[in-house]
C-alpha cells in the first residue's frame, strides 16, 4: 500500500492520471450520443511469448549480447480502452538471474477522429518495473510512464508516423540507481502489400530516438533503428510475428557497440 501511495504523490502525476481518464471516456460519450446499438463487451485475455536475440531497451543492451524471453499477459477490460499488462523478462543465459524483471502496466488505449485524415490513436500507461530477487534500494526499480501516439491516415496509404515518449524515475528517493529522464522516439512505418509472398503486409520500420539523461545517458540523439516484420495467422486466435532489426548507435553512453543486428520472434494467443 505504501508503494502505491508513493506513486500517486505529487500534483503532476495526479493531473496526468486525470487527463488519461478524461481522454479514455471521450470515445464512449461519442458512441452514446450517436445512439448506436450496444454490443455485448467481454473481458479479453491474450498471452504472448517473445524471443529477443538481444534485448535493446530504449537502445541499451540490457543483457549485453545475451538474448531474452518475455512472457506477456494482457487483460482487456470489456473493450473500454482500459487494460492491464503483466510482463516477465529474463535472459537466455547465465549471469543475469537476479536481474529478471516483472512489469505491471495499467493502460488506456483509444482513437480520436476515427476514419478522418487526422485520426489519432493513443496508448498511455504507467509501468512499475520490479526485480523480485533484489531489494528496492539495490535495484533499478522504477516507474515508467509511456505516451504513444500514431496517425494512420495522415500520410499516403501504408505510411504511419508515430511518436512515443518515455519518462522514468526511481520508486524511492535515495535509490542506488537514479534513472530519472526522458526518451523521445520518432517512428515511421510503411506497410507494404506483397500478396504473392506474404499473407499479411510487410512492415518496413524506421525509428530515431533522443535520450534526455535517462539511465545516466547524455542529452543527445541516441540511436536509429531500421527493421522488417510481418505476421502469420495460424488460427483465428494464434498469430506468429517475426522481425529483424538493425540499430545504429549514435551515443556511446547508450551502447558501446555501433551496429547491432537482432531479431524478435513473437507467438500470441487470444483467448
Amino acid at each position: 500500500m505504501k508503494l502505491f501511495m508513493t506513486f500517486f504523490e505529487g500534483k503532476i502525476m495526479k493531473r496526468i492520471l486525470l487527463i488519461t481518464i478524461v481522454l479514455s471516456t471521450v470515445p464512449l460519450i461519442a458512441a452514446e450520443e450517436a445512439n448506436e446499438p450496444e454490443k455485448k463487451k467481454e473481458l479479453g485475455f491474450s498471452f504472448e511469448e517473445q524471443y529477443h536475440s538481444q534485448w535493446l531497451s530504449k537502445g541499451v543492451q540490457a543483457y549485453h549480447k545475451q538474448g531474452a524471453f518475455f512472457e506477456i499477459l494482457d487483460v482487456d477490460l470489456y473493450g473500454s480502452g482500459f487494460g492491464l499488462q503483466v510482463i516477465h523478462r529474463h535472459s537466455t543465459g547465465e549471469g543475469y538471474v537476479n536481474k529478471q524483471r516483472f512489469d505491471y502496466r495499467p493502460y488506456v488505449r483509444g482513437e480520436f477522429f476515427k476514419d478522418k485524415p487526422y485520426a489519432m490513436k493513443y496508448d498511455i500507461g504507467v509501468e512499475y518495473e520490479h526485480y523480485p530477487r533484489l531489494a528496492v534500494h539495490k535495484s533499478f526499480t522504477t516507474f515508467e510512464w509511456q505516451f504513444g501516439f500514431s496517425w494512420p491516415n495522415i500520410l499516403p496509404k501504408g505510411f504511419v508516423p508515430s511518436y512515443i515518449a518515455h519518462y522514468e524515475y526511481p520508486v524511492k528517493h535515495g535509490q542506488k540507481y537514479n534513472y530519472t529522464g526522458w526518451v523521445h522516439r520518432f517512428k515511421l512505418d510503411y506497410y507494404m502489400d506483397v500478396p504473392k509472398l506474404l499473407p499479411k503486409p510487410l512492415c518496413v520500420s524506421s525509428e530515431v530516438a533522443y535520450t534526455d539523461k535517462i539511465a545516466n545517458t547524455s542529452s543527445d540523439w541516441a540511436y536509429a533503428t531500421f527493421g522488417l516484420g510481418t505476421k502469420f495467422d495460424f488460427t483465428k486466435n494464434l498469430t506468429f510475428s517475426p522481425g529483424v532489426y538493425h540499430q545504429i548507435t549514435m551515443d556511446k553512453s547508450v551502447a558501446k557497440q555501433k551496429d547491432i543486428t537482432y531479431c524478435i520472434l513473437s507467438m500470441k494467443y487470444k483467448f
